[in-house]
């Protein structure tokens, strides 16, 4: 069997749809999310081991690198917000959560599995999730798009400094098809003006983005590292005549 693999966010859409994709390459699974039926539910379904944690907790980045084992081969972190608010209406707390959940969780998240990756044969890979509104203007995503930046600079900071030995890079998704975008796909007019606005007209499905987060966490993209790359129906660098 292929290397043992940590994913956060786990119980999410896209966390679910990399977990499976990963599972089919005959990877061994550490599973980690909030929702513990669906976490459960999950692991059963795949084999996997899993640590039912809430990542606001500083505490439980230690305790998910216990449970998970002395030697991982890959981490991905899919944590993620979509808290959209105009600036007057952000909060110093929205502020600090976003960035909490999407970029201090994903440096700690690495931080404490340190150990394990660099107990890896070969290179393992982490993979960390940003946005194509960390590059793209888009109103009303002040909070989202600083926090999602900030992962980005974490994924080149972290590439240059764990190389040669673990290779660190990121996926940018247009907006999918999820739970968590839920509350703006679930309106099939606006959905279908979203859709539009694509040069590729149609939502993402999470298993768009599983797929080439899967081929990031694993010794197929070998020579990949401090890399974002976006998984966007080509919107963030295409436009089509309308």
């Amino acid at each position: 069997m292929a290397g043992k693999i940590l994913i956060y966010g786990a119980s999410g859409g896209i966390g679910a749809a990399t977990a499976r994709a990963l599972r089919a390459k005959g990877h061994d699974l550490h599973l980690v999310g909030r929702n513990a039926g669906t976490l459960a539910a999950l692991a059963t379904e795949l084999g996997a081991t899993f640590t039912q944690a809430d990542i606001e907790n500083p505490g439980a980045f230690a305790e998910v690198s216990a449970a998970a084992g002395p030697v991982l081969d890959g981490l991905i972190y899919a944590v993620g917000t979509i808290a959209l608010k105009p600036l007057a209406r952000i909060s110093a707390d929205d502020f600090q959560r976003d960035f909490r959940l999407n970029a201090q969780g994903a440096a700690l998240a690495v931080q404490a599995a340190l150990p394990a990756l660099n107990a890896a044969e070969g290179t393992p890979a982490i993979v960390l999730f940003s946005s194509i509104a960390a590059r793209q203007g888009f109103a009303a995503h002040a909070s989202i798009a600083m926090a999602k930046g900030a992962v980005e600079g974490l994924t080149l900071a972290l590439a240059a400094e764990l190389a040669p030995k673990i290779r660190v890079n990121a996926v940018a998704p247009s907006l999918p098809r999820t739970p968590l975008a839920a509350r703006l796909t679930a309106n099939e007019r606006v959905a279908a003006g979203i859709a539009a606005l694509h040069p590729i007209p149609r939502l993402g499905e999470a298993t768009d983005v599983a797929a080439l987060a899967a081929f990031l966490a694993t010794t197929e993209s070998g020579w990949i590292t401090g890399q974002v790359f976006g998984v966007d129906g080509g919107r963030s660098t295409l436009r089509v005549k309308g």
